[in-house]
């Protein structure tokens, strides 16, 4: 079965409100396309839609949550991570407020809205903000767990889901371990290290591999920060090569993160797949992974590449 991350979060969201009355939901006019409206048609006492007004909105949810509400701020992954990133750092992230900022419709698969509306640099944005937990589930059941998770957590967290149906790989229920990432595949040639909607194809990737001699380890990152070193410097002492792959950009997101604790903890080779340095495009979701080189296919010719190494 195929679900949007975005999906998962409203269902989510209304359904863990039955026993917390502490949370409430913000959203910038885009309640149905970032499925908070799933919130508001259960608890419309509890929903305040702040307008086109981003920045107003997070110093809204920053205000909320100095009252011991438990505000989650939706809008699209652009005008979050973008427009509202002062306030963001400011007014959440800088006194600690216990404010979860959900970015929709994040990376490349938005598709024919464009570069404009294509988040690719959300990711490397919030990982810099001290005090701020960065979340990019792979699947809808991990992002119903996440959700969970998040409203447990005390202190700011921003939650990236997506506007294009994803497979489930995990089964309903599943814990989800803010911090932890999570071995899918055993292997010992290398590491495939994903994150979002890229760890399905990471898998594809990895059971092609194993028919070419290729045993390769995959890793779901889900949380990018604080990022599982352990699990990350264990699979570069093991496999000696690592792969990441993320619908972003490679400035400052998976890529970056795993470099930065490899380079200090165990050094290896580490190739890094996702959006290069330019700007994305209008299309259709598949095209553009495509276009961009996020691919299964990419996968395996960059393992092939640096197996040989």
């Amino acid at each position: 079965m195929k679900r949007a991350t975005r999906e998962a979060y409203g269902i989510a969201l209304a359904e863990i409100a039955k026993n917390n009355d502490k949370i409430v939901v913000l959203d910038a006019d885009l309640s149905k396309s970032t499925k908070s409206a799933d919130f508001k048609k259960e608890y419309p006492e509890r929903f305040f839609n702040a307008g086109i007004a981003e920045a107003n909105m997070i110093g809204m949810a920053a205000g909320m949550a100095a009252t011991g509400l438990i505000p989650f701020a939706s809008t699209f992954a652009m005008f979050a991570a973008g427009r509202a990133f002062e306030q963001i750092r400011n007014s959440v992230a800088y006194p600690k407020m216990n404010v979860k900022i959900v970015g929709s419709h994040s990376g490349i698969t938005v598709g024919e809205d464009g570069a404009t509306h294509q988040a690719i640099e959300d990711i490397s944005l919030m990982r810099s903000i001290p005090n701020m937990v960065v979340i990019n589930p792979c699947d809808a059941t991990e992002t119903a767990a996440a959700v969970k998770a998040a409203a447990e957590y005390n202190g700011p967290v921003y939650i990236r889901t997506g506007r294009m149906a994803v497979e489930d790989l995990h089964e309903k229920g599943c814990n989800f371990e803010i911090g932890k990432g999570e071995v899918l595949k055993s292997g010992d040639t290398m590491a495939i290290v994903a994150t979002g909607i890229c760890v399905k194809m990471a898998l594809d990737a990895a059971e092609e591999l194993s028919e070419k001699g290729i045993n390769a380890r995959v890793i779901n990152i889900s949380t990018i920060k604080p990022l599982d070193e352990e699990l990350i410097l264990k699979a570069a002492r093991e496999c000696g090569k690592i792969i990441t792959v993320e619908e972003h950009s490679i400035i400052g997101g998976l890529g970056s993160a795993v470099s930065e604790a490899v380079c200090e903890g165990f050094p290896v080779i580490v190739r890094k797949i996702g959006v290069r340095d330019v700007f994305g495009q209008s299309g259709k979701p598949e095209e553009l992974l495509k276009c961009y080189g996020i691919t299964k296919e990419n996968i395996v010719a960059e393992a092939l590449l640096i197996s040989a190494v």
